[in-house]
């Protein structure tokens, strides 16, 4: 007989798990925990007033708009998408990670979630701050605001994989199934037109991550293989081969008789590129482990390494 799944159990296997995501939402949990733990400090010696936790937690690890005020704590740029100080904001913040993480892992993988949200994070607080010193209309509020919050993070993770598996739907209360990439266009289109009717600079924030995740999706999908290490072996084979001195065959090898004409070398080289082509396409199909022996050992010549 069927036996529905505990949600505490589920949560339990999840946490411990050691996934990505997992670590994410612990991570920002806990350094919400820390927050509480700081109010509790302050009380004990004597300055229950919480807005004074809040001015000294905001002032070292939120991201100002400030620019002078940035200059002196540039570590904000990543300590922010991880601070939330109220409930709510952390809970749906979290939900949203929790629930699209999962369907992002179920085509991409963790180093790309964490390379997401990072770099989303970063995109939205670069927005954020670059908005608040280029409008006049921020320029009263310049010197106090700052932004904090997993929001951009999340929402580069959102757009990301909406844009990667556009076809991808989920069900929505009151609403039916939709797709994801529906959702995401929705969601920024929001962000857009709700800049002036308070908190800008939370939904600039947001637009700037939705740009990180969906020129990131464009990327790994040009780059034809995103399974295992695709997308970051494909990255640093090319900034190798920058920096790699292009050899030639013009003297004749122990095994050849003869040195290779021009022809003759760029068709062997036009050959190797299709095979390599071959493979990678193997890769973005059944993903590393699908590789016979000897395509690992040519994928990895290729690159200048040995197996």
């Amino acid at each position: 007989m069927y036996t529905a799944r505990n949600p505490l159990d589920y949560l339990k296997n999840y946490f411990r798990s050691g996934s990505m995501p997992a670590i994410l939402i612990l991570v920002n949990v806990g350094v919400w925990i820390l927050t509480k733990a700081v109010y509790v400090i302050f009380f004990l010696f004597n300055h229950p007033d919480t807005a004074v936790a809040d001015s000294w937690i905001l002032h070292y690890f939120a991201l100002p708009a400030s620019a002078p005020e940035f200059a002196s704590r540039p570590w904000t740029l990543l300590s922010y998408m991880f601070l939330h100080l109220d409930f709510w904001h952390i809970l749906f913040n979290m939900l949203w990670l929790f629930w699209f993480a999962r369907i992002f892992m179920e085509y991409l993988n963790s180093r790309q979630l964490l390379f997401t949200y990072i770099f989303g994070g970063i995109a939205g607080g670069l927005l954020y701050f670059a908005a608040f010193n280029i409008f006049p209309v921020f320029q009263a509020s310049l010197p106090v605001s700052v932004a904090l919050g997993a929001s951009a993070s999340v929402m580069a993770i959102v757009t990301a994989i909406a844009f990667y598996v556009p076809d991808y739907s989920i069900q929505l209360l009151f609403i039916g199934r939709i797709r994801i990439l529906y959702l995401a266009i929705i969601l920024f289109v929001f962000d857009f037109f709700a800049i002036p009717t308070g908190n800008s600079g939370g939904h600039l924030a947001h637009i700037g991550g939705a740009l990180f995740g969906y020129f990131f999706s464009l990327w790994i999908r040009k780059t034809k293989y995103s399974y295992g290490q695709g997308v970051f072996t494909s990255l640093f084979m090319k900034v190798r081969n920058l920096f790699r001195p292009r050899l030639r065959v013009s003297q004749p090898s122990p095994d050849q008789g003869r040195a290779k004409t021009d022809d003759e070398y760029n068709v062997e080289k036009r050959m190797n590129q299709e095979r390599i082509d071959r493979i990678l396409e193997k890769i973005s199909r059944g993903g590393y482990d699908s590789l016979t022996k000897e395509e690992k050992e040519l994928l990895f010549r290729s690159s200048g390494k040995k197996n």
